[in-house]
């Protein structure tokens, strides 16, 4: 039986735009192409999980346009639980506009919209909960009444303080960053990456092209990109983190669940929208399989 992974943070509606070249203060860009697409880190991982056949509830306020945007209706037939939601009669879906060149870099600006309340709100006690990027403020409080936390600060880092990142950081069971985002956690709290590593029990740090390490207190493994022919970056992050933590909360070796993230990961960026072309578990295990070899709970 799965264990129920609660995802706390973002259900936005992503602009991906590609341009020319990021353009510079006071300077424009010519637009190539640009689409609407469902996103919001949590809602990605939450759909990226029930689509591998697990079990998934989003916990994010939404706003008015939730219903006629048709995100509801998405995620209802995603077999998403939205029973954890809250329903913001007075604000917007969180609005992400994202824009990418021909390099693959990236610009962003977000719309916090529904997602402002966040802040007011009391959470209720779950059993294993993954605080994607979210206010700091509810993050904090839901760390402390959850059984098991899985926590990914991401690009809203820079608006933690130490001491509600240090109340985070004292239950988080496993800790995602990029490389970027590790350096500032031990910038913020203090602490040098080896004290990090002696206090959270597994931390995940990724480096785009170049993969993924696990880190433990006593073990560190490099984890390989699965190559693909990439359409769009935007998403991979988060499908990663939905195969990890699946895999983790089947019972599968850090290494396994690490390869799995990268696979599912794989399937992400081969189209526009971060929820375009999740895969399967049985999609997942076969491109696993061609990649890794045999997949398997001891593995």
């Amino acid at each position: 039986m799965d264990r129920i992974i609660s995802v706390v943070g973002h259900t936005a509606l992503d602009y991906i735009v590609d341009v020319e070249q990021i353009a510079g203060k006071n300077e424009s860009s010519p637009v190539i192409d640009y689409e609407e697409y469902p996103g919001g880190g949590a809602a990605n991982i939450a759909v990226a999980i029930a689509k591998l056949g697990g079990k998934s509830q989003l916990i994010s306020p939404v706003g008015v346009d939730f219903s006629s945007s048709g995100y509801e209706k998405l995620l209802k037939e995603a077999c998403v639980d939205l029973s954890h939601l809250y329903s913001i009669e007075d604000l917007k879906l969180s609005k992400a506009f994202i824009f990418t060149d021909r390099e693959d870099n990236q610009t962003s600006y977000f719309y916090w919209g529904a997602s402002s309340k966040f802040k007011e709100l009391e959470p209720e006690p779950a059993d294993f909960v993954h605080l994607a990027t979210a206010d700091c403020v509810y993050n904090a409080k839901i760390a402390q009444i959850a059984g098991f936390v899985s926590f990914d600060p991401g690009q809203d880092l820079v608006t933690y303080s130490k001491e509600t990142l240090e109340t985070i950081l004292a239950h988080t069971d496993i800790l995602f960053t990029n490389r970027h985002e590790i350096r500032r956690v031990s910038e913020m709290t203090g602490k040098s990456f080896s004290e990090l590593r002696a206090m959270i029990d597994v931390i995940v740090v990724t480096y785009d092209a170049e993969g993924s390490r696990i880190y433990t207190g006593n073990g560190e493994w490099a984890i390989p990109v699965v190559s693909v022919k990439a359409v769009d970056p935007t998403g991979a992050g988060d499908a990663y983190r939905a195969g990890f933590l699946l895999a983790y909360t089947r019972g599968y070796s850090l290494s396994t669940c690490g390869k799995i993230g990268s696979t599912v990961a794989s399937f992400a960026v081969q189209a526009r929208g971060c929820q375009t072309s999740l895969p399967t578990w049985e999609e997942m295990r076969a491109r696993y399989e061609a990649s890794f070899g045999k997949l398997d709970v001891e593995s």
